[in-house]
């Protein structure tokens, strides 16, 4: 039986290393104590997967920042041990491989670093605490307790990576002024241009989906921790927070497309470039500069009423709202996949090609910003034209 935890964290914020961590920092602490966790924003990026830079933090990193921001100790650490090995009782904290972990989506479909908490269950049982919130390729990845027989538990963690034995600390942390690590304009630029001349397409792609999600999610967490100490909203940070989320879709856009042997958006890397150097000004002294889009084009009916139906087909929602200006990105089965299967469909059922400039979120998330775009595309493909009001 799954029973999800406490809705006491925004489980959202956190990566699959740090969100066992926030867990066991609210449980042992008090509520709230996981934004700890963001009061310093990072961008030191080291050598990952293909030779490319990454911003993904080791476990170390994040054990050892449980321990100086979350009043958390280890006791123990324990390095690929045999799952007999495993303790389970609480502060039990386990990084395995997702691939064989039946409670995620990525069970027996990516192999990748994946936390959990295991704790002592009834009589040859062992109970999953896992707080891990994700959309994936291969559904959704939600908070949850799972009890596990001896047995399954043993076949889901054949070979742990580490092991830690965690305890409170005495005294409860307290409160941690903001803070910035941020590596300079030249190293911003070396990482961007890392992935913009790797001649693996594909490969730069895929990984870059994994760091603009990093990258995006310790930023929300950052300035969730900023809005503690706050008098009123940060309308600078907000912005760039959503150009964080957009860029997110556009980079599994882009490799989706690649993917499928389309032409690879030209802005994405620069507008990677440009949020980087944006994060010294967003978060630091000075205000940052904010743009506002231009209202999208109203294009006809029947077009309009094509590009409602694919949308409403693949969201799973009504028509009417849509056509009445509800926004793609407000229905609740709205996500990163859901937009690439609706460029797809369109692809396919409209005969055509979406430009790759195009491919921008922001383009995305709007019936008529949509229609706009299969429009200018009438004049390269006059098949369409049957779907455009006189």
């Amino acid at each position: 039986m799954t029973q999800a935890p406490p809705p006491t964290l925004p489980y959202e914020l956190f990566d699959c290393l740090q969100v066992n961590l926030a867990v066991l920092a609210d449980r042992w602490h008090g509520t709230g104590t996981h934004l700890r966790l963001g009061a310093t924003l990072h961008f030191r990026p080291g050598t990952g997967a293909n030779g490319l830079p990454t911003v993904a933090r080791t476990v170390e990193q994040h054990l050892a920042e449980a321990q100086s921001a979350l009043g958390i100790t280890v006791r123990a650490l324990h390095r690929e041990p045999a799952t007999t090995d495993i303790p389970p009782a609480e502060g039990c904290y386990v990084v395995s491989d997702a691939y064989h972990l039946p409670w995620v989506p990525y069970f027996q479909q990516r192999h990748m670093a994946h936390s959990f908490l295991a704790e002592a269950g009834g009589t040859d049982e062992v109970n999953v605490v896992d707080g891990y919130h994700n959309e994936t390729p291969w559904g959704s990845a939600r908070p949850g307790r799972w009890t596990l027989s001896s047995r399954a538990f043993a076949a889901a963690v054949p070979r742990p990576c580490l092991v830690a034995e965690l305890a409170p600390a005495t005294g409860a942390p307290t409160a941690t002024a903001t803070a910035v690590d941020l590596a300079g304009p030249e190293a911003v630029d070396a990482y961007v241009d890392a992935y913009a001349q790797h001649p693996d397409r594909r490969a730069a792609l895929d990984q870059l989906t994994l760091e603009t999600w990093f990258l995006a999610r310790s930023r929300r967490l950052h300035a969730a921790f900023r809005a503690r100490f706050a008098p009123s909203p940060d309308s600078a940070v907000d912005a760039h927070l959503g150009a964080w989320g957009s860029l997110t879709e556009q980079t599994y856009l882009a490799v989706r497309r690649v993917e499928r042997g389309r032409t690879e958006p030209p802005a994405l890397l620069p507008r990677l470039r440009e949020q980087l150097h944006a994060d010294s000004v967003v978060f630091g002294d000075a205000p940052a500069a904010g743009g506002i889009a231009e209202p999208p084009s109203v294009v006809g009916g029947e077009l309009r009423g094509t590009v409602a139906g694919v949308a409403a087909a693949v969201l799973g929602t009504g028509v009417g709202p849509l056509l009445e200006g509800q926004l793609l990105s407000d229905v609740p089965r709205f996500s990163s996949f859901r937009i690439v299967e609706i460029v797809e469909r369109l692809e396919e059922e409209l005969h055509f090609e979406f430009d790759a400039d195009d491919l921008v979120p922001e383009n995305l998330h709007d019936i008529d910003a949509i229609c706009a775009i299969v429009r200018r595309s009438l004049y390269a493909e006059p098949a369409l034209a049957h779907l455009e009001e006189a």
